[in-house]
């Protein structure tokens, strides 16, 4: 049951959704349609909706219900597996803009927070804010050094404020999920769950700072992307420090054109700083709009983009990181037969799917767009419409993965926006074919496996008995019966994972004995046999570690 304190703000967002005529999400929970009756009275929205599509009246209607409002529609519109086109679109738009605190209650959070009078702390703070959102504001500052920064503080309350408000999206979510008929493809819990852990995250400034951190360290050069120093001696929990900085938003094309900035070679790179922010750290920006993303003006021969806001980072398994980079060098080859395959492998298809009909299925959709000059195809758009493609064949993919495809969506519209000809095929092929050489090559490999050895020698002596007590249990068909089909799944997978590490430890340390014994006792053949040998064993130890897992 829906509890009594929150019914009254059920109400007030039911009325918002009449007024905006969103009469099907007021449908979908019974205990609203009588309101309908009520229509004549309940007042009419600031601009004529009539005209406006479902989308656009969506977005009016979260924007005037409030702050967590506009950011649940932000985090529906990055799941365009779950949300027709047309709406994400819309929400994609929705900005988080709300009138700022006073300067004076900013103050006293950096004094609690740092311990400390602001006048001590910094030799200048600004009472204006620059910039002004739901969950914090920004204030120009100077150190006592003379050097820039702004300071990001959470706003005075804003803890208990979201956790009413995430209360009342667990209520809608579990109206929706029990009343609305595509409750089963839309997940309602689970769109609530995604936007209560981003403001859990948001609401941590400590985290977004060592975010912002961990950012600066991958491109430590500068050379591509630039991200503002963080001041750790002047960020808390509810206060963080940057260093300033100062650009041109990426979507300015008039003002990069008079900085003299070669618009191409930017859009260029802004693509391969995005793959290697994925495939090479693992660690990527996932809020790319202009407005995060800026243009360093000082630099017009060797241009490079500044980074921004770094409330929203996305990380992928490391199994998913391979699976998915594997994909993408099969879709640039245009190897349907291939992708089919590696969808099963990954385990986000169930073994059962047929393969033949997989692969047509992902041939239907990407044979229209190669018949397209390769500057005119949106690989973005292909891998939104291969996911949503493979959803008939029950895909499961993490909430992660979404969150890079409206990524990738952000990067290849800045990257057009700046140069409309750019070739995004011709630019993220070799980069990542070099980013998969480096990561997978020979030397990477001995370093894991050097690194792992350790770990390795201490578990080794309980394999020989582990294998054998599961082999007793199989045998004797003590093993448990499980119904679970996905409890199967993962025990079916874990068992192979065992069998490709033994075996990959198993040849390794003969390989390993054998090349030792060579060394030994048969000196006259030299050292490049035996050093061969020693060489390919800890590759096989390698492989059975990395097919491990």
């Amino acid at each position: 049951m829906t509890p009594l304190a929150v019914v009254p703000r059920l109400l007030r967002v039911a009325v918002v959704l009449l007024r905006y005529r969103l009469d099907e999400l007021v449908d979908a929970a019974h205990l609203f349609r009588p309101l309908k009756f009520l229509r004549p009275l309940l007042g009419r929205p600031p601009v004529d909706v009539r005209p406006l599509a479902r989308g656009a009246r969506l977005r009016l209607a979260l924007t005037e219900l409030g702050p967590i409002f506009v950011k649940a529609g932000q985090v529906l519109s990055t799941r365009r597996d779950l949300v027709p086109e047309d709406i994400a679109d819309e929400l994609s738009l929705l900005q988080d803009q709300v009138p700022p605190f006073p300067g004076v209650e900013a103050k006293a959070i950096v004094e609690a927070e740092l311990k400390a009078p602001v006048g001590q702390l910094y030799a200048r703070f600004d009472e204006t804010p620059l910039a002004s959102a739901s969950i914090a504001q920004v204030h120009a500052a100077e150190l006592p050094d003379g050097r820039a920064v702004v300071v990001k503080v959470l706003r005075p309350g804003i803890d208990a404020k979201i956790a009413r408000d995430v209360r009342l999206l667990h209520s809608l979510g579990h109206l929706a999920q029990r009343w609305h008929p595509s409750a089963d493809k839309i997940r309602p819990l689970d769109v609530v769950a995604e936007v209560e852990k981003m403001l859990e995250h948001e609401l941590d400034l400590q985290r977004e700072g060592a975010s912002a951190s961990l950012l600066r360290r991958n491109f430590a050069s500068g050379v591509d992307l630039y991200v503002p120093e963080v001041h750790w001696d002047l960020t808390a929990q509810r206060v963080l420090t940057l260093e300033r900085v100062h650009g041109i938003s990426s979507d300015d094309i008039a003002a990069i054109d008079a900085a003299g900035i070669d618009r191409k070679a930017l859009a260029a790179k802004g693509v391969r700083v995005f793959y290697e922010q994925v495939f090479r750290d693992n660690f990527f920006h996932a809020d790319a709009h202009p407005g995060n993303i800026w243009v360093d003006p000082t630099r017009p021969t060797e241009p490079r983009f500044i980074a921004l806001d770094f409330g929203i980072m996305g990380s992928l398994p490391e199994a998913d990181q391979y699976w998915l980079a594997q994909n993408f060098i099969a879709l640039f080859e245009r190897d349907y037969a291939r992708i089919a395959k590696l969808h099963v492998d990954a385990g986000w298809m169930p073994s059962t799917v047929r393969l033949d009909e997989l692969e047509a299925a992902v041939r239907t959709v990407c044979e229209p767009y190669f018949t397209r000059p390769l500057s005119q195809i949106s690989l973005a758009e292909l891998v939104v419409k291969l996911f949503q493609t493979a959803r008939r064949f029950e895909l499961t993919l993490q909430p992660q993965l979404i969150l890079l495809q409206k990524t990738l969506l952000n990067i290849e519209g800045v990257g057009r926006m700046l140069d409309p000809e750019i070739d995004i095929w011709a630019v993220a092929h070799p980069v990542l074919k070099r980013i998969l050489r480096e990561r997978y090559s020979p030397l990477r490999t001995l370093r894991e496996v050097r690194k792992r050895l350790p770990e390795w020698f201490h578990l080794a002596p309980r394999l020989p008995e582990l294998v054998h007590d599961s082999l007793e249990r199989i045998a004797h068909g003590e093993h448990r019966l499980l119904a679970d089909v996905d409890t199967l799944s993962h025990q079916r997978n874990l068992l192979h994972r065992l069998l490709r590490m033994i075996a990959g430890s198993a040849f390794g340390a003969s390989l390993l004995l054998c090349a030792t014994l060579l060394w030994a006792l048969a000196p006259q053949h030299g050292p490049w046999l035996p050093l061969g040998m020693g060489v390919a064993g800890l590759l096989s130890f390698g492989w059975g570690w990395m097919r491990s897992h």
